[in-house]
């Protein structure tokens, strides 16, 4: 009879409708996330309360337990346990040009100024499975600028990353893709079909693309200051954080970007509730584009070095 109860709940779980938990639900919850960051050093603890429930409702339901509780010893002894959270906790919701319009006001607005530069460096955070990173790389070629470009993609999602250094998407995606690139550039001598092959219902992007991108792990609610850029994008990811933690974000931003560098939030975020609001100035309002009035801060931490890492930072 419980083992049919518990076929029934599996059966009837819905991860999009937003949990209803008790006091001891949040409680154990909060024993989960501190048990979390003092053993592995993920600190999700400033995500959005709503945002929180739901992913570690379904990371609950796949480890099929019944109690927060039970997942503790789960992840302190079983490997993998941890991997699978991350899974759970990342939202890789994407495609390539999501959001066309926002693509197209940089190109029109930002790229103009960006031609002026000797190097470009670009930090795109919270790539994802890559279709982000692979968008910019395309933006910059059809502007005649990757070649001196450098494309630093991070996610805190290890799995998410060995996609996107492998880039090979399916054919729905190639689709979406071709749609969007015709919405973003609106001309007919060049096609989404130039950056990359297809076969067997897949495509893959082209080598020449990927050797302009470095993929990297790198956790934005502890990690440090990254490098010097001209760009900074982070789109569709601060949604999912609190007020503090948005700010923590902000505060990471504006202190790798260079003097008069470029912050893209895209439409879901803003900069009105930062305390540094006034070291920017709107470039285009309703897209989030951004720049920088005033210099970078000087940090007290180096700048993270891909280099100096290994080619993964944390």
């Amino acid at each position: 009879m419980k083992d049919e109860r518990d076929r029934k709940k599996h059966d009837e779980f819905k991860p999009w409708v937003d949990p209803v938990l008790s006091e001891t639900d949040i409680f154990e919850m909060e024993l989960l996330l501190d048990a979390i960051a003092r053993r592995f050093g993920y600190d999700f603890r400033q995500y959005s309360e709503d945002v929180l429930k739901r992913r570690l409702n379904l990371y609950r339901h796949e480890c099929q337990a019944e109690y927060f509780s039970e997942l503790i010893p789960n992840l302190l002894h079983q490997p993998g346990a941890m991997r699978h959270l991350l899974q759970c906790m990342s939202v890789t919701v994407t495609e390539f040009f999501r959001d066309p319009s926002f693509f197209k006001q940089f190109n029109q607005m930002v790229v103009p100024i960006l031609r002026t530069y000797p190097f470009i460096t670009f930090w795109c955070a919270g790539c994802a499975t890559g279709e982000e990173a692979y968008s910019w790389a395309i933006l910059l070629k059809e502007a005649g600028l990757l070649d001196r470009c450098r494309i630093y993609a991070t996610d805190i999602n290890e799995d998410a990353l060995n996609e996107a250094k492998e880039g090979v998407y399916s054919q729905e995606h190639f689709e979406k893709a071709c749609h969007n690139f015709d919405l973003t550039f609106g001309k007919k001598d060049s096609n989404f079909h130039d950056y990359c092959q297809q076969n067997y219902h897949a495509i893959k992007m082209s080598d020449n693309l990927q050797s302009y991108i470095t993929f990297a792990q790198h956790n934005l609610v502890q990690d440090g200051v990254f490098g010097e850029m001209t760009v900074v994008s982070c789109r569709n990811v601060m949604i999912y954080f609190n007020r503090t933690l948005k700010q923590r974000c902000i505060d990471l931003f504006n202190a790798s970007l260079t003097s008069q560098g470029y912050l893209c939030l895209g439409e879901s975020e803003a900069i009105d509730y930062s305390e540094l609001e006034h070291n920017f100035v709107t470039i285009d309002r309703h897209c989030r584009i951004y720049q920088t009035t005033t210099p970078a801060p000087d940090s007290n931490e180096d700048p993270l070095s891909l280099e100096d890492s290994g080619g993964s930072i944390r």
